[in-house]
């Protein structure tokens, strides 16, 4: 093969730094390599399918390189002799480092069996100053066969595809791998876990990018001493909206809020229509508790106050942090507008002068009685009742992104 030689790398004029501000919908670098490796049917496109979709609809740019498709392009003249393996493999890694230089973490999904190679693949991009990572999708021989959804194992035990991986062919297990995956005793998405774990700990992905749905009930074994507290402490009325904002928190769909909105938190969301304290999280509409003058003074200093709905305490908002309802700036920055015909307008000119936002704990699951609790599921219970379902849903909160189960 003829080389080349009278070649001059260039230097990009966009540094990585800057990069990584402008790709994706979180700020920062995070471009790596995530080589998944495994015998035929261990399961690794469905992991890498699954962990990209996972990353992508958490705001991390991200892209899968899959065997069977880049052997239908890129290396469609490679066949599977070792010369043939061994520049695959090449190819490969060089492509995953450009993908990782731009800034995306680029998932390689590829049986990969000689660990020469893989320890190529590692020094392309050390060399390159990228993080790698190697997973080794463990699956057992009987197992992969027993899946076998191309029909491979069954051609290659017959004598119709030489050179078979795990058949006729070896597989070297890699000996220090970043990561194992035991995809014969773990669900796709335990396994996703174990990587987004991994990525966190290398601070690829921002801890905040997995936040779980957060509810903010108080734990039953907890509960009877939460009321009798609630029952002592000094108590602020609140209405029908306050209540139902109190259900949204209590139930998680306001991830990661911890209750009522702070004045730090309020002034992100009303000016970026985002959280930024710990990540970037979609917020625009203030989950706010308004309060009137007279209640502020009365409870300015207090630790805890009781919320009480119409007679019956119903949580505790711990830390109390009082601030300025500045009603016309919210109206403005909400709405695009101040007039008072609006529904929702005259409802914030009419509530109380001040905000009160700290720690939300909520004493009883809340219902309505009106016919419709039984459709009104939580976060948390919808994504069991998908995981019964077995449905492939992309994400349904902050924290919640399902996947399926292993198809092979």
């Amino acid at each position: 093969m003829q080389r080349a030689t009278n070649v001059t790398y260039q230097a990009h004029h966009v540094s990585r730094n800057k990069r990584g501000q402008v790709v994706g919908t979180r700020g920062g670098f995070r471009g790596c390599t995530v080589w998944l490796s495994g015998l035929s049917g261990a399961g690794k496109t469905t992991v890498s399918m699954a962990l990209e979709e996972y990353l992508v609809c958490h705001g991390i740019p991200c892209y899968t390189l899959d065997g069977d498709n880049i052997r239908q392009g890129l290396n469609k003249n490679l066949g599977f002799s070792p010369e043939d393996r061994e520049e695959n493999i090449r190819r490969i890694a060089e492509v995953a480092r450009l993908f990782a230089d731009a800034g995306l973490v680029c998932i390689a999904s590829f049986i990969s069996p000689y660990s020469r190679d893989r320890l190529n693949a590692r020094k392309i991009h050390e060399a390159a100053g990228l993080p790698f990572f190697e997973v080794f999708v463990d699956a057992p021989l009987d197992v992969c066969e027993q899946r076998d959804v191309k029909g491979l194992y069954k051609r290659a035990r017959a004598g119709e595809i030489r050179g078979f991986t795990g058949i006729d062919s070896e597989y070297e297990k890699p000996e220090a791998p970043e990561l194992v995956l035991k995809t014969d005793s773990c669900s796709v998405n335990e396994c996703i876990q174990q990587l987004v774990d991994l990525l966190q700990e290398r601070d690829i992905v921002p801890v905040d990018a997995s936040y779980d749905v957060k509810e903010l009930y108080v734990q039953e074994n907890k509960l009877d001493l939460a009321k009798a507290d609630a029952a002592t402490l000094p108590a602020v009325q609140i209405g029908k909206v306050d209540m139902q904002w109190v259900q949204v928190l209590a139930e998680g769909w306001a991830t990661p809020l911890n209750g009522f909105m702070r004045e730090r938190e309020y002034l992100q969301c009303l000016h970026f229509d985002c959280l930024l304290d710990g990540g970037v999280i979609n917020l625009s509409v203030p989950v706010v508790l308004p309060v009137s003058t007279a209640d502020k003074e009365r409870l300015d200093g207090v630790t805890a106050v009781a919320l009480v709905y119409e007679g019956r305490r119903v949580a505790i908002l711990r830390n109390p942090e009082f601030y300025e309802h500045r009603k016309e700036e919210r109206c403005a920055r909400q709405w695009g507008t101040t007039c008072k015909d609006h529904p929702y307008i005259k409802m914030v000119m009419e509530s109380g002068d001040w905000l009160v936002g700290g720690d939300l704990q909520v004493l009883d699951k809340i219902y309505w009685n009106d016919g419709l609790d039984q459709y009104r599921l939580t976060p948390a219970e919808l994504k069991q009742k998908f995981k019964q379902m077995n449905a492939g849903m992309s994400h349904i909160s902050v924290g919640a992104c399902l996947v399926p189960r292993f198809s092979m």
